[in-house]
């Protein structure tokens, strides 16, 4: 096993550039996973990380090597990307140990590490079969074991569940988090879905224009964004934006309503964003809160998700109990802040977080 170690890493095609400065320390043994929208970096670290890119500035690190210049195969990774990448006219078997049996390894060490794999992610029956007999969710097993028998320092997972329906993945992201207990590998796993960066992290880096916009423990990204982008991006439904004006310490005015918060050590600017997760919002009789009307109500069965319009003309997302009335279409309503569950983020381009 081996952590990862990354300092100022830069990569550009040609004149342009797409990642600009990545620091980042992965621990031995840690699962971490980078996460955010197409087109972030995200993908682009990993394939840096893996050696399918080489790195333009900066050193990579895995474990106490510097590996820049070293070959992809020699580095001790094995990837798993987000389509299969089976041999159609072989086994599930000889698919497993096409790697090991490039290598000119022992066939009894190939068995040895075909049968430890397919234990470990329970496709013993399946071994004889061909992967167009096979399930999306089987072909993802068999190519997630097609790494496990090469005993990798560092797993590599690129999107690897984007191709399944929603149930296989709520179940592969269990078999995942298992493995990785079970192994106790160094594992790095890209995802734009941020459902799956909240259950499977250790720690998420949230990726945003080739920078990492901020790294921690899924709650206390969740709880502290550092930005108005990572508070948008962490959360589901995602956290509601409204306008905001200071008019003194602790007194704000938001959408027609004066709210009072604690007091911030330095003065606020007067124009801020304030940021308010929709499971953090109460519905109440107008006039008592941020007045509004209902546009759409969702039934999730566990939840209500209320669409309003304000009368300030912005729109806000409250998510409500089940079991709470149910709203109708049209229906004038408040909207109650809980004050020590609010966030304030700078109107600037980086959003940073104010209080």
């Amino acid at each position: 096993m081996a952590g990862l170690v990354l300092k100022g890493v830069e990569k550009a095609f040609g004149a342009v550039p797409v990642l600009h400065g990545i620091d980042l320390d992965i621990a031995d043994g840690e699962f971490m996973v980078f996460v955010g929208p197409s087109g972030c970096g995200k993908s682009t670290t990993l394939r840096v990380i893996a050696g399918l890119e080489d790195v333009t500035r900066g050193t990579l690190a895995i474990g106490e090597r510097v590996v820049n210049d070293v070959p992809a195969a020699q580095r001790g990774v094995a990837m798993v990307f987000q389509s299969y990448a089976l041999y159609p006219h072989m086994t599930v078997a000889q698919n497993l140990a096409f790697a090991l049996k490039l290598a000119g390894r022992p066939r009894a060490e190939i068995d040895a590490a075909v049968g430890r794999a397919a234990g470990i992610l329970q496709i013993e029956p399946l071994l004889q079969r061909k992967p167009g007999s096979l399930s999306g969710g089987q072909r993802q097993r068999v190519a997630i074991g097609r790494a496990i028998v090469r005993q990798p320092s560092v797993f590599l997972f690129d999107e690897p569940l984007s191709n399944l329906d929603a149930s296989l993945r709520v179940q592969m992201r269990t078999e995942l988090a298992r493995l990785h207990r079970q192994l106790g590998t160094t594992m790095v796993y890209v995802t734009h879905d941020q459902v799956e960066a909240m259950t499977l992290g250790q720690r998420i880096a949230v990726f945003n224009g080739g920078r990492i916009e901020q790294c921690g423990a899924p709650l206390s990204l969740y709880d502290q964004p550092a930005s108005r982008f990572v508070a948008g991006f962490i959360g589901s439904p995602s956290m509601n934006f409204l306008r905001a004006h200071a008019i003194g310490p602790g007194s704000l005015r938001v959408g027609g309503h004066l709210l009072q918060v604690p007091p911030a050590a330095t003065p606020w600017p007067a124009e801020l964003v304030l940021g308010v997760r929709p499971e953090h919002l109460e519905l109440a009789p107008p006039g008592s809160g941020i007045d509004g009307c209902v546009d759409f109500v969702e039934h999730l069965g566990d939840a209500q998700i209320a669409h309003l319009s304000l009368t300030a003309g912005e729109s806000l997302v409250v998510r409500l109990p089940a079991e709470h009335a149910r709203p109708r279409i049209g229906d004038a309503v408040g909207v109650r802040l809980q004050p020590s569950r609010i966030h304030l983020f700078g109107t600037g381009t980086d959003g940073r977080r104010l209080h």
